[in-house]
């Protein structure tokens, strides 16, 4: 499945890719179609400004990515935490982080954060009193199982915790953890054990040991948990666009050839 993922975006792409890319053309949704079209076209003309080596290096770190795991971040105010929790999702593949910003502002310092943040997909919820339910409400709108991480609850571990669904980790402030709200939406509650006085670890070291204990389970598992192709080509189109310099006059041109305009009286 791996190799047919990266198949697609090399120079050449193999003739079950061409067929592939027919069916889809027939029987899927014109404008997915015209999408993957238009990623594919964008990855063999922004790969030409890479070393080969650097592009290999791209695929296989998209590899071990995952949607299947992602990060709810509550806000979090100090911003050697937020930075360092970053840095984990990428060292560890978590490919999503939802950062809701209602009462403090999300900062990376980047001196901790190494630039991590410019691998990772982040999604802000900012400018309203309602940010939580909303982020929340979404996540669970696209199947993912909202897991509140704190020590008050004895439920499940690292260890033990059921990595049938995707699964949506949440995460407090520093000092007063989750909010009401967020755990009252909760579906399931996870803990690290612990068995000295202090109550609770550092922010970024829960995220830490929790992305590292879950993400080696999925590894060695049976759970579907790898990037489906096409969300695999958006990352790579996002990664590219970051290390081609004027990269952004080259997409709008392939974008304007590839997606035709909608007439108005196109429904599905």
């Amino acid at each position: 499945m791996q190799n047919y993922i990266f198949s697609r975006i090399t120079r050449n792409p193999p003739p079950f890719f061409i067929f592939a890319h027919i069916i889809c053309c027939v029987f899927i949704h014109p404008t997915t179609c015209n999408k993957m079209t238009t990623n594919h076209q964008i990855i063999k003309s922004l790969q030409r400004f890479i070393t080969t080596d650097r592009f290999a290096r791209y695929q296989e770190v998209l590899t071990k990515r995952t949607r299947f795991l992602t990060l709810v971040l509550e806000d979090l105010y100090q911003p050697h935490n937020a930075s360092a929790v970053l840095r984990s999702c990428d060292c560890f593949g978590v490919q999503d982080v939802h950062i809701i910003e209602t009462r403090n502002r999300y900062e990376v310092n980047p001196d901790v954060a190494l630039g991590s943040a410019k691998w990772l997909s982040l999604y802000r919820y900012q400018g309203s009193s309602d940010n939580t339910r909303q982020c929340l409400l979404q996540l669970r709108k696209k199947g993912y199982r909202l897991v509140a991480t704190t020590p008050h609850k004895d439920d499940h571990t690292p260890e033990t915790l059921p990595l049938h669904e995707k699964t949506a980790l949440l995460f407090g402030t520093e000092l007063t953890g989750l909010t009401p709200e967020a755990l009252e939406m909760a579906d399931d509650f996870i803990r690290i054990p612990m068995v000295g006085f202090t109550e609770s670890l550092n922010i970024s070291v829960s995220v830490a040991i929790l992305l590292q204990t879950l993400t080696s389970r999925l590894w060695s598992g049976t759970t579907q948990w790898q990037l489906t192709g096409n969300e695999a080509e958006e990352i790579m189109v996002q990664w590219l666009s970051q290390s081609v310099k004027g990269s952004e006059q080259l997409i709008r041109e392939i974008t304007a050839r590839t997606e035709p305009e909608k007439s108005s009286g196109e429904s599905w």
